[in-house]
């Protein structure tokens, strides 16, 4: 039975506080993890049909079409994240309002399907993965990137400190798919916790070869330079995949 993403983007207070974020701001480049994703991508996007899942404000779909994709998609269920994309965008771009938990996709319709930091809000993750399989030829990609499963199951909000005193940062039944709920930007944000091997298997079932996998977080540099960033070196920060259809 498919679910209902939590529109979570669309309510005012967290809308604001998404806005100010340095990647909202400052687009790609403003994600400290973009280098490692861009490097995941196809060195040569010419000719391409792109279809970005959770497109956000619309950077990655702008920086495709830079670069001489054939089309570029993107799909969003928040209508103000939608907005932004459309007043900032070529109209070349074509941008859907759709909840990537009820989502069909056209068979055969994509060369490239790219997702940024969008997977973990799915409630029926299987489900999409299927459409995403059915709309890729042999030889399509799919490249995505999700918060770590160390991220999603937190067992406080916050550091804890172990008997020396070193901080930490617990899990709480991480074998245990499901929602969480966290206090992100905004009171009871839902993702939904999967395990390193729930995505693989689940990726393996539907016909995806694994090409490369990096358990993401910020280098020395990237933290001298952004003090934010310190804590995020104690466990990986995202999940990044990138897969073949065979």
């Amino acid at each position: 039975m498919w679910g209902v993403t939590q529109n979570i983007y669309d309510e005012d207070g967290f809308f604001a506080g998404y806005s100010q974020l340095p990647r909202s701001r400052r687009g790609l480049e403003g994600a400290p993890e973009w280098q490692s994703l861009r490097a995941m991508l196809p060195e040569e996007m010419a000719g391409l049909r792109v279809l970005d899942l959770g497109c956000g404000f619309g950077w990655f779909c702008r920086w495709a079409l830079d670069r001489g994709a054939r089309s570029v998609t993107g799909i969003d269920v928040s209508k103000k994240m939608l907005a932004r994309a459309q007043q900032e965008s070529d109209p070349a771009i074509r941008y859907i309002e759709a909840d990537l938990d009820s989502l069909t996709i056209a068979h055969a319709s994509a060369d490239l399907i790219y997702s940024s930091l969008a997977f973990h809000y799915v409630t029926n993750l299987e489900a999409l993965v299927v459409q995403i399989a059915g709309a890729l030829p042999r030889g399509g990609q799919l490249v995505f990137s999700v918060e770590h499963p160390m991220v999603t199951a937190p067992l406080h909000q916050g550091w804890s400190e172990d008997s020396e005193g070193a901080k930490a940062w617990p899990v709480n039944h991480y074998l245990e798919d499901g929602p969480r709920t966290t206090n992100w930007l905004a009171p009871r944000v839902v993702k939904q916790h999967r395990s390193m091997a729930t995505y693989l298997n689940m990726l393996l079932r539907h016909a995806f070869t694994l090409t490369h996998l990096e358990e993401w977080g910020p280098t020395e540099a990237q933290s001298a330079e952004d003090s934010s960033l310190l804590d995020e070196r104690h466990r990986p920060t995202f999940l990044l995949v990138s897969t073949v259809r065979r």
